[in-house]
C-alpha cells in the first residue's frame, strides 16, 4: 500500500481531470532522492526501527500462535518461555517476505518513473494474531501519467501475490487434514479452495485442513492483497482503477463502499471499518499531470490481471467463530 502525499498548486473540481495547457513538465533530469526531502532519521532511522520492531512482533505472534488457545496471554507466553521465539521464524519470515515484496515492488517502480517516494514505513502490530498492520510507503511528489500511476499503483501487489502463492504451495503442503475444530476460522479466497483442492481433494465431511504457519502467513498475504486491490481512492486497488477508467474510478468506489456495509452484516463487521475509512480517505484518485497519456494494451492487460487478483484473493467472511 502507498500513501500519496503530492500536492498539486492547480485547483481542480472533484471528478475532472486537469486540463494540460501544455508540455508535461520534463523531470528527467532529476532524481527521486532529488525531490524527497527529508532528515536521516525520516529517511533511514525510523524505517529501519520500524522493521526491526516489525520483526519482533511477528517473530513473537508466529511463536504464540500454538498457544493462542490457552489461558495465559502473549505477554506472559513471552515471559514464561522466551526460548519459544524462534519457533515463530516459519510464519515471521514468510509474513515480512511477502510485505517486503509487495512494498519494495512500490518503491522500485517509483524509482523507476522518477516519483520521490520513501522505504517501506512497516507498522509493528500486537502478536495476538499476526504482530503487524503491515505498511505503507509514502509518495511525496507528482506522478506524470496513468502509465506511472499504473505501474506503481500494480507493482507491489502482484509481487506479492507471486510470493505468496509460492507460500501457500509450500503451507499447504506442509498441513494436514484433521478433524474440524470448534473456534476461530478462517475464510478462504478461490484461490486457497482450488489449491486445496489440488493438494488434497474434496475433504471428508466434518475434515478440515490445520494449516501450517507458513500456510497461514500465505493466507494472510493473499487477504492484504484483496485488501489493497480495492478500487477505493488511494489504495492499490484506486491506483489502478483510475489508471484504466479515470474519473469513473469514483463511480467505482461508490458502487463498492454499499457492498462494504452490506458484507459488514452478513459477513465480517470488519467490512464496516473499511467503509468508514473510504468515506476519511475520499471515494476518488487525484488526478495525475498529464492524463492523456496513453496506457497501451500491455498494461492495460496486466491492469486487468490485477482486477482479477482481486476476485482470486477476496473473501466475503475472512474472519469467523463457530
Amino acid at each position: 500500500m502507498n500513501l500519496d502525499q503530492r500536492n498539486d498548486n492547480q485547483p481542480i473540481r472533484s471528478g475532472e481531470l486537469p486540463v494540460v495547457a501544455g508540455p508535461s513538465e520534463d523531470l528527467s533530469d532529476l532524481s527521486a532522492d532529488d525531490e524527497l526531502e527529508g532528515t536521516p532519521f525520516s529517511k533511514w532511522t525510523l524505517p529501519i526501527s520500524l522493521f526491526v520492531a516489525t520483526i519482533f512482533t511477528t517473530l513473537w505472534a508466529g511463536a504464540y500462535q500454538p498457544h493462542s488457545q490457552g489461558r495465559r496471554g502473549p505477554v506472559d507466553f513471552l515471559l514464561d518461555s522466551p526460548e519459544s521465539l524462534w519457533q515463530g521464524i516459519p510464519f515471521a519470515a514468510t509474513l515480512l517476505t511477502i510485505l517486503v515484496t509487495h512494498e519494495f515492488g512500490h518503491y522500485l517502480f517509483s524509482r523507476l518513473h522518477r516519483v520521490p517516494a520513501s522505504l517501506p514505513l512497516f507498522i509493528p502490530g500486537p502478536p495476538h494474531v499476526i504482530g503487524t498492520f503491515g505498511a505503507i510507503i509514502r509518495i511525496r511528489g507528482p506522478i506524470m501519467n496513468r502509465c506511472a500511476l499504473l505501474d506503481i499503483g500494480v507493482a507491489g501487489p502482484l509481487a506479492g501475490f507471486v510470493v505468496a502463492v509460492v507460500a501457500l504451495a509450500v503451507g499447504l503442503s506442509l498441513s494436514q487434514v484433521g478433524a474440524s475444530r470448534y473456534g476461530y476460522h478462517y475464510g478462504e479466497p478461490l484461490l486457497f479452495q482450488l489449491m486445496a483442492w489440488l493438494i488434497f481433494g474434496s475433504l471428508p465431511q466434518n475434515a478440515e485442513i490445520l494449516i501450517h504457519p507458513i500456510g497461514f502467513a500465505a493466507w494472510f498475504g493473499l487477504f492484504v492483497t484483496s485488501l489493497n486491490l480495492i478500487p477505493i481512492g488511494q489504495l492499490d486497488g484506486g491506483h489502478v482503477a483510475y489508471a484504466l477508467w479515470g474519473a469513473r474510478q469514483r463511480t467505482v468506489a461508490f458502487a463498492i463502499v454499499p457492498v462494504l456495509i452490506v458484507l459488514g452484516f452478513v459477513g465480517w463487521p470488519g467490512w464496516w471499518l473499511w467503509a468508514f475509512m473510504a468515506g476519511l480517505w475520499g471515494f476518488g484518485h487525484p488526478p495525475v499531470r498529464d492524463p492523456h497519456v496513453p496506457l497501451g494494451r500491455g498494461r492495460i492487460v496486466v491492469g486487468w490481471i490485477a482486477l482479477a487478483v482481486f476476485v482470486l484473493t477476496f473473501v466475503p467472511t475472512p474472519f469467523s467463530f463457530h
